[in-house]
Protein backbone atom coordinates (compact mmCIF):
# COMPACT_ATOMS: atom_id res chain seq x y z
CA UNK A 1 0.00 0.00 0.00
CA UNK A 2 2.93 1.98 0.93
CA UNK A 3 4.47 1.65 -2.79
CA UNK A 4 1.41 2.44 -4.07
CA UNK A 5 1.48 5.75 -2.80
CA UNK A 6 4.66 6.72 -3.06
CA UNK A 7 4.00 6.38 -6.71
CA UNK A 8 1.23 8.30 -6.59
CA UNK A 9 2.70 11.06 -5.23
CA UNK A 10 5.87 10.89 -7.22
CA UNK A 11 3.48 10.69 -10.84
CA UNK A 12 1.44 13.88 -8.95
CA UNK A 13 4.85 15.99 -8.64
CA UNK A 14 6.16 14.77 -11.87
CA UNK A 15 3.00 16.19 -13.17
CA UNK A 16 3.09 19.30 -11.54
CA UNK A 17 6.65 19.54 -12.59
CA UNK A 18 5.70 19.40 -16.49
CA UNK A 19 2.68 21.71 -15.70
CA UNK A 20 4.84 24.50 -13.92
CA UNK A 21 7.00 24.74 -16.91
CA UNK A 22 5.18 26.68 -20.20
CA UNK A 23 3.78 24.93 -22.59
CA UNK A 24 4.26 25.39 -26.55
CA UNK A 25 6.93 28.10 -26.01
CA UNK A 26 10.50 27.98 -27.60
CA UNK A 27 13.76 28.25 -25.95
CA UNK A 28 14.15 30.82 -23.50
CA UNK A 29 16.95 33.62 -22.36
CA UNK A 30 18.48 34.48 -20.28
CA UNK A 31 20.88 30.84 -19.54
CA UNK A 32 23.95 29.49 -18.41
CA UNK A 33 26.16 29.96 -21.45
CA UNK A 34 28.57 27.36 -20.34
CA UNK A 35 25.79 24.79 -20.02
CA UNK A 36 25.09 23.75 -23.76
CA UNK A 37 22.37 21.36 -22.87
CA UNK A 38 18.88 21.87 -24.23
CA UNK A 39 16.13 19.97 -25.09
CA UNK A 40 13.84 22.38 -26.51
CA UNK A 41 12.18 21.23 -29.81
CA UNK A 42 11.32 24.89 -31.37
CA UNK A 43 13.88 25.33 -33.70
CA UNK A 44 13.93 28.07 -35.82
CA UNK A 45 16.49 29.94 -38.59
CA UNK A 46 20.03 31.69 -37.12
CA UNK A 47 19.77 35.32 -37.71
CA UNK A 48 21.80 37.02 -40.14
CA UNK A 49 24.99 38.25 -38.74
CA UNK A 50 24.53 41.52 -37.31
CA UNK A 51 26.75 43.45 -39.45
CA UNK A 52 23.64 42.07 -42.35
CA UNK A 53 20.63 43.60 -39.79
CA UNK A 54 19.78 47.30 -38.50
CA UNK A 55 20.60 47.86 -35.37
CA UNK A 56 17.31 48.77 -33.59
CA UNK A 57 17.57 49.37 -29.97
CA UNK A 58 20.12 49.81 -27.60
CA UNK A 59 19.55 49.27 -23.33
CA UNK A 60 20.91 47.52 -20.26
CA UNK A 61 20.30 45.76 -17.32
CA UNK A 62 21.54 45.85 -13.98
CA UNK A 63 23.82 42.67 -12.95
CA UNK A 64 24.20 40.72 -15.99
CA UNK A 65 21.09 38.10 -16.88
CA UNK A 66 23.15 35.57 -18.37
CA UNK A 67 25.70 33.74 -16.35
CA UNK A 68 29.36 32.50 -17.31
CA UNK A 69 32.41 31.81 -15.42
CA UNK A 70 33.44 35.33 -15.85
CA UNK A 71 30.09 36.34 -14.84
CA UNK A 72 28.80 33.75 -12.08
CA UNK A 73 28.82 35.85 -8.51
CA UNK A 74 25.15 35.59 -7.36
CA UNK A 75 23.99 38.71 -6.56
CA UNK A 76 20.47 37.03 -4.97
CA UNK A 77 16.88 37.09 -5.69
CA UNK A 78 16.22 40.61 -6.34
CA UNK A 79 12.99 42.38 -6.05
CA UNK A 80 10.83 42.96 -8.79
CA UNK A 81 13.72 42.03 -11.15
CA UNK A 82 16.25 44.60 -9.23
CA UNK A 83 19.31 43.34 -7.05
CA UNK A 84 19.22 39.90 -9.09
CA UNK A 85 21.42 38.15 -11.73
CA UNK A 86 25.18 38.05 -11.66
CA UNK A 87 27.94 39.97 -11.25
CA UNK A 88 31.66 39.82 -12.75
CA UNK A 89 34.33 38.15 -11.07
CA UNK A 90 36.55 41.14 -11.31
CA UNK A 91 34.35 43.66 -9.61
CA UNK A 92 35.85 41.81 -7.02
CA UNK A 93 38.78 42.90 -7.32
CA UNK A 94 39.27 46.26 -8.11
CA UNK A 95 41.36 49.51 -6.65
CA UNK A 96 39.93 52.13 -4.30
CA UNK A 97 40.50 54.11 -7.41
CA UNK A 98 37.88 52.66 -9.19
CA UNK A 99 35.97 52.17 -6.76
CA UNK A 100 35.42 56.01 -6.60
CA UNK A 101 32.22 57.34 -6.12
CA UNK A 102 30.87 59.71 -8.41
CA UNK A 103 29.70 63.46 -7.83
CA UNK A 104 26.42 62.68 -9.45
CA UNK A 105 23.52 59.85 -9.71
CA UNK A 106 24.36 57.83 -12.58
CA UNK A 107 21.31 56.09 -14.29
CA UNK A 108 19.02 55.78 -11.45
CA UNK A 109 21.60 54.92 -9.12
CA UNK A 110 24.23 53.15 -10.75
CA UNK A 111 27.94 53.16 -8.53
CA UNK A 112 30.95 52.08 -9.84
CA UNK A 113 31.73 48.53 -8.88
CA UNK A 114 28.17 47.41 -10.38
CA UNK A 115 27.85 44.96 -13.33
CA UNK A 116 25.56 45.68 -15.74
CA UNK A 117 24.47 43.54 -19.63
CA UNK A 118 24.54 45.69 -22.20
CA UNK A 119 22.57 44.71 -25.00
CA UNK A 120 22.44 45.93 -29.13
CA UNK A 121 19.06 44.68 -30.42
CA UNK A 122 18.95 43.98 -34.46
CA UNK A 123 16.14 43.38 -36.73
CA UNK A 124 15.98 42.02 -40.54
CA UNK A 125 13.34 44.72 -40.76
CA UNK A 126 13.78 47.87 -42.48
CA UNK A 127 13.83 50.37 -39.64
CA UNK A 128 15.22 52.99 -37.24
CA UNK A 129 17.12 52.62 -34.37
CA UNK A 130 14.64 54.15 -31.44
CA UNK A 131 12.97 53.39 -27.90
CA UNK A 132 11.43 49.71 -27.09
CA UNK A 133 11.68 46.58 -28.86
CA UNK A 134 8.79 47.81 -30.83
CA UNK A 135 11.39 50.30 -32.88
CA UNK A 136 12.41 46.59 -34.26
CA UNK A 137 9.25 46.61 -36.33
CA UNK A 138 6.90 47.85 -38.50
CA UNK A 139 3.78 47.82 -40.31
CA UNK A 140 5.23 45.63 -43.13
CA UNK A 141 7.58 43.47 -40.92
CA UNK A 142 6.15 42.18 -37.45
CA UNK A 143 7.70 38.81 -37.83
CA UNK A 144 11.71 39.74 -38.38
CA UNK A 145 14.57 38.04 -37.38
CA UNK A 146 16.28 39.33 -34.28
CA UNK A 147 19.60 39.22 -33.31
CA UNK A 148 20.92 40.49 -29.58
CA UNK A 149 24.42 41.22 -29.39
CA UNK A 150 26.01 41.34 -25.64
CA UNK A 151 28.27 42.61 -23.35
CA UNK A 152 28.89 42.21 -20.01
CA UNK A 153 30.52 45.25 -18.04
CA UNK A 154 31.92 46.14 -14.80
CA UNK A 155 31.59 49.99 -13.94
CA UNK A 156 35.02 51.61 -12.64
CA UNK A 157 35.24 55.42 -12.12
CA UNK A 158 38.61 55.34 -14.38
CA UNK A 159 38.77 57.35 -17.79
CA UNK A 160 41.59 54.78 -19.07
CA UNK A 161 38.39 52.49 -19.29
CA UNK A 162 36.28 51.73 -22.65
CA UNK A 163 33.96 54.75 -23.13
CA UNK A 164 30.58 53.96 -23.88
CA UNK A 165 30.46 56.93 -26.50
CA UNK A 166 32.70 54.52 -28.79
CA UNK A 167 29.94 51.66 -28.87
CA UNK A 168 26.81 53.97 -29.17
CA UNK A 169 24.84 54.73 -32.30
CA UNK A 170 25.02 57.77 -33.28
CA UNK A 171 23.72 57.47 -36.71
CA UNK A 172 26.19 55.71 -37.61
CA UNK A 173 25.43 53.40 -41.14
CA UNK A 174 27.36 50.30 -42.64
CA UNK A 175 26.88 49.39 -45.92
CA UNK A 176 23.25 50.56 -45.80
CA UNK A 177 22.60 49.29 -42.42
CA UNK A 178 22.18 50.87 -39.15
CA UNK A 179 24.84 49.77 -37.02
CA UNK A 180 26.24 50.84 -33.34
CA UNK A 181 30.15 52.20 -33.98
CA UNK A 182 31.57 49.60 -32.00
CA UNK A 183 30.52 46.68 -30.62
CA UNK A 184 33.13 44.71 -28.16
CA UNK A 185 35.45 42.19 -30.38
CA UNK A 186 37.89 41.44 -27.32
CA UNK A 187 36.16 39.79 -24.74
CA UNK A 188 36.55 35.95 -25.81
CA UNK A 189 34.41 34.47 -28.85
CA UNK A 190 30.60 34.91 -28.34
CA UNK A 191 28.17 32.01 -27.81
CA UNK A 192 25.40 31.77 -30.05
CA UNK A 193 22.21 30.43 -29.33
CA UNK A 194 18.49 30.09 -29.76
CA UNK A 195 16.08 32.09 -27.21
CA UNK A 196 13.76 34.57 -26.29
CA UNK A 197 13.73 38.46 -25.32
CA UNK A 198 14.27 38.97 -21.53
CA UNK A 199 13.60 40.92 -18.59
CA UNK A 200 11.05 40.82 -15.30
CA UNK A 201 7.93 40.56 -17.05
CA UNK A 202 8.79 37.10 -17.87
CA UNK A 203 10.28 34.30 -15.45
CA UNK A 204 11.93 30.94 -15.33
CA UNK A 205 8.97 28.51 -16.13
CA UNK A 206 5.58 29.96 -16.25
CA UNK A 207 5.55 32.91 -17.48
CA UNK A 208 7.37 32.82 -21.38
CA UNK A 209 8.51 34.93 -23.41
CA UNK A 210 6.81 34.38 -27.39
CA UNK A 211 9.53 36.21 -29.06
CA UNK A 212 12.36 34.23 -31.30
CA UNK A 213 15.86 35.70 -30.62
CA UNK A 214 19.24 34.21 -32.00
CA UNK A 215 21.57 35.56 -29.13
CA UNK A 216 25.50 36.25 -29.22
CA UNK A 217 26.81 36.57 -25.91
CA UNK A 218 30.16 37.24 -25.26
CA UNK A 219 31.65 35.02 -22.44
CA UNK A 220 34.16 37.41 -20.60
CA UNK A 221 33.47 41.27 -18.78
CA UNK A 222 34.97 43.92 -19.36
CA UNK A 223 35.38 47.49 -17.63
CA UNK A 224 33.58 50.26 -18.74
CA UNK A 225 33.71 54.19 -17.34
CA UNK A 226 30.87 54.92 -15.81
CA UNK A 227 30.98 58.28 -16.80
CA UNK A 228 30.73 57.68 -20.14
CA UNK A 229 27.56 55.33 -19.03
CA UNK A 230 26.43 57.54 -16.96
CA UNK A 231 26.24 60.49 -20.03
CA UNK A 232 24.57 58.00 -22.53
CA UNK A 233 21.61 58.07 -19.97
CA UNK A 234 21.39 61.62 -19.88
CA UNK A 235 20.59 62.03 -23.70
CA UNK A 236 20.31 59.12 -26.24
CA UNK A 237 18.15 58.09 -29.13
CA UNK A 238 16.56 55.20 -27.17
CA UNK A 239 15.01 57.24 -24.34
CA UNK A 240 16.95 55.01 -21.97
CA UNK A 241 17.67 56.69 -18.72
CA UNK A 242 18.19 53.85 -16.09
CA UNK A 243 19.07 49.99 -16.59
CA UNK A 244 16.55 47.55 -16.95
CA UNK A 245 15.49 44.63 -13.92
CA UNK A 246 16.41 41.21 -14.73
CA UNK A 247 14.90 37.83 -15.85
CA UNK A 248 15.42 35.16 -13.35
CA UNK A 249 18.01 32.32 -15.07
CA UNK A 250 16.43 29.90 -17.18
CA UNK A 251 17.75 26.33 -16.55
CA UNK A 252 15.22 23.70 -17.07
CA UNK A 253 16.26 21.80 -19.93
CA UNK A 254 13.37 21.87 -21.56
CA UNK A 255 13.52 25.64 -22.38
CA UNK A 256 16.80 25.64 -23.04
CA UNK A 257 18.01 25.23 -26.95
CA UNK A 258 21.08 23.13 -27.21
CA UNK A 259 24.06 25.02 -28.16
CA UNK A 260 26.41 23.89 -30.96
Amino acid sequence: MKKIVLASLLSAMSFASIANVCQGYGPQTPRDIDSLEGTNKRIFSIAPPSEQMNLCNIHFHNNAEHKAKDFSIYAGEGKNGYGGGYMCGISKDLTPAELKPTAAKVCGGLKPGDTIEMHWVHSSCDVKPGAGLGSCLSDSCANPNLRVETQVFTLVNDSAAMDFNDMDYDGNMSNGYHQAKMIPNTTGAPVEFLGSTTGPSYDASQKCSPLQVTWSVRPQCAKLDINSIAKWCESNEFEEKKAHGVRQLVTDKRLLSVIH
